[in-house]
């Protein structure tokens, strides 16, 4: 790879704007080693708001930035992966690292449409668009350990990263990828609960949030969840009459269920590109 590198981004939708917030916020942007970043997006509202936001580069040309770059980040919906593979690849030539976020598209299939053998599947999740976010890298064993970080360090600008093999990744999407959703529902039913009950909706919301926020932030201690759940439990008391509840309802079946939905269309959004 050249001594200089410059990231291009193909899609330029929310996610990518994550990570360009994030890379930029961190200064890398302006570091010596990087030229910068560029973004194809065909939307000429959405590449004005990128440009005077993060005062990058945009085109409307996915070509251009294929050809420019040394990192090509594919930030596209996977209904859309082989149009886009398709126009861009004779301009990915074999030095160029490309990196593909869309759910369900696999190394394989990246693999037979481009050149390039340095390829990286990566599922990164919505927090990141406030640099909390948990991304899952899965990738060849054709990379030095040089790319590797380059590419590991710009998803650490958007939060954590951990590295698995691919065939753990419809998993990671159903789990973190689909998770903030289905987080974000259990907070909405107890804002909804919490209204039911008495309180006003921005006390409720105020509630359930920083509960949510406060609980993350102790099991990011390392504290067990289960552990957790046993401090808060006194025997005979209110939560030990809620967590009740949650058991009569079977609750842990029907999350493991909508993780499994999630998991299963993972798979399916992975048929014919695999």
């Amino acid at each position: 790879m050249k001594n200089s590198l410059q990231i291009g981004f193909i899609g330029g939708g929310n996610m990518a704007e994550a990570i360009i917030k994030g890379i930029v916020s961190r200064g890398e942007v302006t570091s010596p080693v990087y030229q910068g970043l560029l973004v194809s997006e065909p939307r000429e509202d959405r590449r004005k708001l990128l440009e005077q936001s993060y005062g990058i580069k945009t085109t409307s040309s996915n070509k251009e930035a294929a050809s420019s770059c040394n990192i090509i980040i594919l930030a596209v919906k996977p209904q859309n992966m082989e149009t886009v593979l398709n126009e861009i690849n004779d301009l990915v030539t074999e030095e160029k690292t490309v990196v593909s976020i869309a759910a369900g598209i696999t190394l394989s299939y990246l693999s037979s449409k481009l050149k390039t053998r340095k390829l990286i599947r990566v599922m990164p999740n919505t927090p990141a668009l406030v640099q909390k976010g948990m991304t899952v890298m899965s990738l060849c064993e054709c990379f030095s350990d040089r790319d590797i970080d380059v590419v590991r360090e710009i998803f650490m600008s958007i939060g954590e990263v951990l590295t698995l093999p691919e065939k753990y990744m419809n998993a990671v999407t159903a789990v973190s990828g689909s998770g903030p959703a289905f987080i974000a529902y259990f907070i909405e039913a107890m804002i909804e609960s919490g209204i039911k009950i008495g309180l006003n909706k921005d006390d409720a919301l105020t509630l359930a949030v920083h509960t949510a926020i406060g609980t993350a932030a102790l099991l990011d201690t390392g504290m067990s969840p289960s552990k957790l759940r046993e401090m808060v439990t006194s025997p005979g008391g209110t939560t030990a009459a809620g967590l009740r509840t949650f058991d009569e309802k079977d609750f842990k079946d029907t999350v493991s269920s909508a993780i499994e939905a999630a998991k299963n269309r993972a798979d399916e959004l992975g048929k014919g590109r695999s």
